[in-house]
C-alpha cells in the first residue's frame, strides 16, 4: 500500500507496521477504528470509511474485526505474492486484510490445538460469498502441501460453484445473492495440513422455486441447465431453451442478467460436480429432478361444477411422471385429492383450484429443498475425512467458516426475514458476549484491572423470539397446531394477546396514532438491537407449516429416482408424529450452531456494500450508515474502546519509539519494561493515559498515540542526519582502507605480470624465427615438420590477402595470383565465389525481373544467331502487354468470361486469299489466343489445336501460326504481321508451351491457304520493309538488312 511506512524489527529483516500510516490518517483515515479520536461519532466511524475506499483501502479493522467494503471490482492485492506477505506476520504488523484475518486464525489453530471460526456477514451483495472464497484460496495456497490436501482443496474450492448453482440466485440488490446459511468446517492434522471438511446449510429459501419478486429470478441452476445444456440432454428432459416456457421462471420477469453466463457457468458446473465425485448416473437423476419442477410449474388446473379441481395440461405431469419414476395417474391424484383417516377409516377428499395449486407448489418446495440438502450431504462425503488419513490423532482441530445472512430490512419482510433478523440477534448476542470475554481475558491476562462496559444486552429480543410457551416462535407453532379455523390474522391477534405489555413489540392495534400511520393491520413491529422492522404477517402460518401433503408423499416416495427416494423415505409415510414446524427446526439448528461457536476461538468479517447499483468508487453514505447501524459496528466498537484504544507489546512498542528518548537510543540494553517505562517517562506520559501490563503498554487515549508518533516523524530527520553522518564516516574509512589494500596488492601483480610476459614473449620470438628460417630453406619440400609454419604463413597470408581483394561482381573475372603451394585450393575458392555471388545476385533479383530475365532467356534459346531483328530486342524490356486493359471491348471481355487476357499485341492479319491486310487485337489467355476485330472476336485458335509456329531469320515481324487441316472449325494457317515479333512468339511459346515447335527458315514459308491448298511466304532482303502478293499467288516479304554494332 502507497502509505504503508518501513521498519526493521529486532531480528533485522523489514516488515510494514500499522502505526506506519498514522503520519497520513488526514488523507486515508486510520486502520483501526479503534483509534479514532471521537469514537462514538457516527459520522466520524463514516467518513474513515469513506476517506480509505476512495483509496480503494476496502479493509479496516475494530481490534480484531475485519471490516469490508466491496468495491466492485477487481483489485490486485490477492495475488500470491500477497499471500506470502500476509504468512506468518503477525496481526498488526501489517494493513489490513482478509488474508490477516485467514493468517491469524490458522496460527491460533495450530499453537494453541484450539477450534477456530471466522464469521462472515453482511447484507446480500457485500461480498460474504467473495469474502469465504478468498479464505479458503488462502489455506490451499499456503497450507503445508501434500497429495490428499491437494485433492481436498480442490473439492472445497468446487463445492462453491455447486452451491450456488443450486442455492444462490439474482436478487434486487445482487445478482448473485446466497439464499441459505452455510457454516464450513475444515478439519487439519497435526501438521497444520487441510484433511476434510463438512458443510452444514440453514433455512434455504424454499419459497423461491415457485414465486420470484419482479426484477428477480429463480435458482441458478434452471437457467445455466437451459441455456448450457445440450440439445440432446434437453431434448431428454423434455425441456425448451427459452426460459419464458416455464411459470416458475417467469414470475420475476427477469430470465437474463447482464452480469452473468449462464452458458460458462454450467461449463464450470459439470467440471465441479466431476471433481467433487458425482457419478453420471447422481448427475442425471440430479438433472432429472430440476427438470421435473419445472415441467411441475407447468402444470395447470381446471375446476369443475362442484369445485373439485382436475389436471387441464396432461403432457406436463406426464413429463414430471417420468422424469421422477412415478405413475402419471397416481401423482395426478395426489396433486388434486387427499387423504383423511376419521375413526380408522381412510377417505379420499377432491381438492379445490387453490388447494390443488398449493399442493403443486408445495411439492416443487419439498423436492428442491430436500434435494439441495442431499447435495450438501453428498458434498460432506467427497470432504470427509479418508482413509488414508492418520486416525491415531481423534481430535483433529478445525477452522470453521459462517457465511450467513445480515440483518435484511425490505419493503415487505416476510417468515423469512424475521427467521434472518432472529438469527442476526442471536450472531450479535454471541459476538458482544465473546468480544467482552475476550477483552476481560487479555486484561486479566496482562494484570490490568477490568471495568465493567455497559453495552446493550439483546437477551430481551432473543427471549422475546426464542422463549418456550410465550415467545413468537412458540405462538406461531400453537397456532398452527391448534384445531379448528387458523389463520395469520388469528397468529396475530394472539401475538397481542400474550406480547401485548413487551417494550420491544408493537403492532397496529397496540401503537400510538403516529406509530399506526406508518403500519398495517397486518404488520407487527420489532426493536431491534439494529433498528425497527415490520413484519407482514401473510403466509407466515403456511411457511412455518413447511408440510407435503401426506397423499403426495405416499406417492413420491414410490419414486425410482435414487435421489428422490433417499430424500423421500417411507418409514416418513408411516410415522403418524408431526414433523417440526419451520422456525422451531430454525431455531434448534440456530442454537446448536451457537454451542459450536461457543466452543471456538471467534474472528469476526463484517461486510458491506458501499451502493445498490454495484458501481465502482460510489460511496452511498445513507446505505452504508444503515448497514453500520445493522451490523452492530459502532456498538462493538465502543465496548473495544471502553478499557484502551492500543496495545502492543514491550518489544515492538520499544522497538518503534527508542528514538524519542535519549536513554533508549539506539539501544535499550536492560529489561524490556524498564525500557517502556523509561520511554514513556521521557515523553511525559500521564498516569490515567496508560498502563504497562506484563508483556504489553495500553494506551487509552488515541490522540496520546497520535502526539507520540508525530513526534517519531518529526524526530526522523535528526535520526536520518544523524546515521548519515555516521555512515558516510564509516564508509569512507572503508572505501580508503579497502582501496589503499587493493592498490599495493595490484601493484605487485602486475609487475611480476610484466616480468614474466616481457620473458615469454623473447623465448616465443627466438623460437619464431628459427622455425621461419628453416621453413624458408625447406620451402619447395613437401609438407613435413620442417616448413610446417611456414608453409601456414604463406597459406594463411595469401587467404587474408585474398579477403580483402575478392571480386565484387559476376562481371569482374580478375582474381589474385596464388603461391604454387594453394593453387588447387585458390581454383576451388574462386569457383565458390563466383557461384555464391551468383546465388546473391540470383537471390536479390525481384519477381518481375525474374519473370522479365526467364522471357529473355526464352528469346535467346529461339532466337539468337536464328534471326536478324534478335540483337535489336535484347536491350529492350518485355512488357506484360501492348495494349491497354481498356481498350479491349468489354464485350470481349465478358465474352471470354473467367479466362483472363495474358498478354494482347495489336497486329495485321492477311488473308488467305488474296492476302488483304486487316488489322486486328491479338489476345492471349491461358488456354486459346483470339484475334478481335474492335468488338467482335473474328478467330479462336486453341493452343492445343496449335501445329506450330514459323518465323523467317530475317528482320520482318511475319508469324504463320499453324492449324491442321483435321480441324473444321479452322480455315488454314494464320498469317500475322507485328512489330514486336520476338515479345509475341515468346509469350506464345512460353503461354502455349510450343518452345520445341516454333521453325525459324530463312527463304520460302510453306502455309495452309484457303481451301486446304498449298501456298508460300516468300521473304528476300530489300531496302525497305514491304508485304504484297509476289509471283505464282505467293505472299512476298521484303525485309530490310539490319547493321550489327
Amino acid at each position: 500500500m502507497r502509505y504503508q511506512g518501513r521498519e526493521v524489527d529486532i531480528e533485522g529483516r523489514v516488515r510494514l507496521v500499522m502505526e506506519s500510516t498514522l503520519t497520513a490518517r488526514d488523507r486515508v483515515g486510520v486502520q483501526d477504528f479503534v483509534l479514532l479520536e471521537n469514537h462514538n461519532s457516527e459520522a466520524a466511524f463514516i467518513e474513515n470509511l469513506r476517506r480509505r475506499f476512495r483509496e480503494n483501502l476496502i479493509y479496516t479493522y475494530i481490534g480484531s474485526v475485519l471490516v469490508s467494503v466491496n468495491p466492485y471490482k477487481e483489485l490486485e492485492i490477492y495475488s500470491k505474492p500477497q499471500m506470502e506477505r500476509y504468512r506468518g506476520v503477525s496481526f498488526y504488523e501489517i494493513s489490513p486484510h482478509i488474508y490477516a484475518v485467514s493468517d491469524n486464525t490458522y496460527r491460533a489453530m495450530r499453537t494453541t490445538s484450539r477450534d477456530q471460526c471466522i464469521l462472515i456477514s453482511g447484507e446480500s451483495g457485500a461480498g460474504k460469498t467473495e469474502a469465504s472464497k478468498k479464505i479458503l484460496l488462502y489455506y490451499a495456497a499456503t497450507c503445508p502441501a501434500s497429495h490428499h490436501m491437494s485433492t481436498l482443496g480442490d473439492r472445497l474450492l468446487q463445492s462453491n460453484p455447486i452451491l450456488e448453482a443450486f442455492g444462490n440466485a439474482k436478487t434486487l440488490r445482487n445478482d448473485n445473492s446466497s439464499r441459505f446459511g452455510k457454516y464450513m468446517d475444515v478439519q487439519f492434522d497435526f501438521k497444520g495440513v487441510p484433511v476434510g471438511g463438512h458443510i452444514l446449510n440453514y433455512l434455504l429459501e424454499k419459497s423461491r422455486v415457485v414465486q420470484q419478486n419482479h426484477g428477480e429470478r429463480n435458482f441458478h441452476i434452471f437457467y445455466q441447465l437451459l441455456d448450457g445444456g445440450g440439445n440432446e440432454l434437453l431434448q431428454m428432459l423434455g425441456l425448451e431453451r427459452n426460459p419464458l416456457s416455464y411459470q416458475y421462471l417467469v414470475k420475476g420477469s427477469c430470465s437474463k442478467v447482464s452480469s452473468i453466463s449462464d452458458k460458462n457457468n454450467w461449463k464450470v458446473l459439470m467440471n465441479a460436480l466431476s471433481v467433487i465425485g458425482f457419478t453420471d448416473e447422481d448427475q442425471k437423476n440430479l438433472l432429472d429432478i430440476i427438470a421435473s419442477i419445472l415441467h411441475l410449474g407447468n402444470t395447470q388446473f381446471g375446476e369443475g361444477e362442484e369445485g373439485e379441481a382436475h389436471i387441464t395440461t396432461e403432457i406436463p405431469i406426464a413429463n414430471v411422471a417420468k422424469l421422477l419414476g412415478l405413475e402419471a395417474s397416481s401423482l395426478s391424484g395426489a396433486l388434486t385429492h387427499k387423504k383423511l383417516t376419521a375413526k380408522g377409516e381412510e377417505m379420499i377428499i377432491p381438492l379445490n383450484f387453490e388447494q390443488a395449486m398449493s399442493s403443486r407448489d408445495a411439492l416443487a418446495k419439498a423436492v428442491y429443498g430436500r434435494t439441495f440438502t442431499w447435495l450438501v450431504e453428498k458434498i460432506n462425503q467427497s470432504l470427509a475425512l479418508k482413509d488414508d488419513v492418520d486416525h491415531s490423532n481423534k481430535t483433529f482441530p478445525v477452522i470453521g467458516l459462517l457465511d450467513i445472512y445480515g440483518f435484511e430490512v425490505l419493503q415487505r419482510n416476510s417468515f423469512e426475514q424475521f427467521c434472518i433478523n432472529y438469527c442476526s440477534e442471536k450472531l450479535q448476542q454471541l459476538f458482544i458476549e465473546l468480544t467482552l470475554r475476550s477483552e476481560q481475558e487479555e486484561y486479566t491476562t496482562e494484570g490490568i484491572a477490568w471495568e465493567m462496559v455497559k453495552y446493550f444486552d439483546n437477551k430481551i429480543i432473543c427471549d422475546l423470539i426464542e422463549e418456550k410457551h410465550k415467545g413468537i416462535i412458540a405462538i406461531l407453532d400453537e397456532e398452527c397446531l391448534r384445531p379448528g379455523e387458523t389463520s395469520d390474522e388469528s397468529f396475530l391477534e394472539k401475538l397481542e394477546d400474550t406480547l401485548g405489555g413487551h417494550p420491544h413489540f408493537v403492532t397496529h392495534k397496540l401503537a400510538n396514532g403516529k406509530t399506526r400511520k406508518v403500519m398495517s393491520r397486518e404488520e407487527f413491529r420489532l426493536l431491534h438491537y439494529a433498528g425497527e422492522v415490520n413484519y407482514n404477517v401473510n403466509g407466515f402460518l403456511e411457511k412455518n407449516n413447511d408440510s407435503l401433503n401426506r397423499t403426495v408423499k405416499e406417492v413420491v416416495c414410490q419414486s425410482d429416482n435414487r435421489i428422490i427416494s433417499q430424500c423421500f423415505s417411507r418409514e416418513e409415510v408411516m410415522d403418524q408424529k408431526r414433523p417440526q414446524m419451520a422456525a422451531t427446526h430454525f431455531k434448534n439448528s440456530l442454537l446448536k450452531l451457537m454451542e459450536n461457536l461457543m466452543t471456538k476461538e471467534p474472528s469476526y468479517v463484517r461486510c458491506i456494500k458501499p451502493n445498490d447499483v454495484k458501481q465502482p468508487g460510489h460511496f452511498d453514505e445513507v446505505l452504508v450508515r444503515h448497514q453500520v447501524r445493522y451490523l452492530g459496528l459502532m456498538e462493538n466498537l465502543r465496548v473495544r474502546r471502553a478499557g484502551f484504544a492500543y496495545r502492543r507489546s514491550f518489544e515492538a512498542f520499544l522497538q518503534r519509539y527508542k528514538p524519542l528518548c535519549p536513554e533508549t537510543w539506539p539501544n535499550w540494553c536492560g529489561r524490556l519494561e524498564d525500557g517502556v517505562a523509561t520511554l514513556v517517562n521521557h515523553l511525559g506520559y500521564q498516569e490515567e493515559e496508560y498502563k504497562l501490563g506484563r508483556s504489553k503498554i495500553f494506551i487509552r487515549f488515541p490522540r496520546t498515540l497520535f502526539l507520540t508518533e508525530d513526534a517519531l516523524q518529526a524526530k526522523k530527520p535528526e535520526i536520518a542526519l544523524t546515521l548519515q553522518t555516521s555512515w558516510r564516516g564509516y564508509r569512507e574509512r572503508a572505501k580508503y582502507k579497502r582501496i589503499r589494500h587493493a592498490i599495493i596488492v595490484i601493484q605487485s601483480a602486475w609487475r611480476g605480470m610484466k616480468a614474466r610476459q616481457r620473458a615469454r614473449r623473447r623465448r616465443q620470438a627466438a623460437e619464431l624465427i628459427r622455425r621461419f628460417i628453416k621453413g624458408f630453406i625447406y620451402r619447395h619440400e613437401d609438407y613435413c615438420p620442417e616448413n610446417d609454419y611456414f608453409l601456414d604463413h604463406v597459406r594463411y597470408s595469401f587467404l587474408m590477402k585474398l579477403s580483402k581483394n575478392l571480386p565484387t561482381s559476376v562481371l569482374d573475372k580478375s582474381w589474385l595470383a596464388s603461391p604454387p603451394s594453394v593453387s588447387e585450393a585458390s581454383e576451388h575458392l574462386r569457383k565458390l565465389h563466383m557461384r555464391n555471388m551468383v546465388m546473391k545476385y540470383c537471390i536479390r533479383i525481384q519477381p518481375e525481373w525474374k519473370n522479365q530475365l526467364t522471357q529473355k532467356v526464352v528469346a535467346s534459346e529461339i532466337f539468337k544467331d536464328q534471326k536478324d531483328n534478335y540483337p535489336q530486342s535484347v536491350g529492350k524490356l518485355f512488357l506484360d502487354s501492348r495494349i491497354e486493359h481498356d481498350q479491349i471491348n468489354l464485350k470481349v471481355l465478358q465474352t471470354l468470361g473467367s479466362d483472363k487476357v495474358q498478354y494482347a499485341v495489336p497486329v495485321t492479319k492477311y488473308d488467305r486469299r488474296g492476302f488483304k491486310p486487316r488489322s486486328r487485337q491479338l489476345l492471349l489467355s491461358n488456354t486459346f489466343a483470339v484475334l478481335v476485330d474492335k468488338t467482335k472476336i473474328k478467330q479462336r485458335i486453341d493452343y492445343a489445336s496449335l501445329g506450330g509456329i514459323s518465323v523467317s531469320s530475317l528482320s520482318d515481324g511475319m508469324v504463320i501460326l499453324h492449324i491442321p487441316s483435321e480441324d473444321k472449325k479452322q480455315k488454314g494457317d494464320v498469317l500475322l504481321h507485328c512489330y514486336h515479333v520476338i515479345e509475341l512468339v515468346t509469350k506464345l511459346a512460353l503461354i502455349a508451351r510450343m518452345l520445341n515447335h516454333i521453325n525459324i527458315k530463312p527463304g520460302s514459308v510453306r502455309f495452309a491457304g484457303a481451301r486446304g491448298n498449298e501456298s508460300f511466304v516468300d521473304f528476300v532482303r530489300g531496302p525497305e520493309l514491304k508485304v504484297a502478293k509476289g509471283k505464282r499467288g505467293h505472299l512476298l516479304v521484303t525485309a530490310p538488312r539490319i547493321n550489327a554494332t
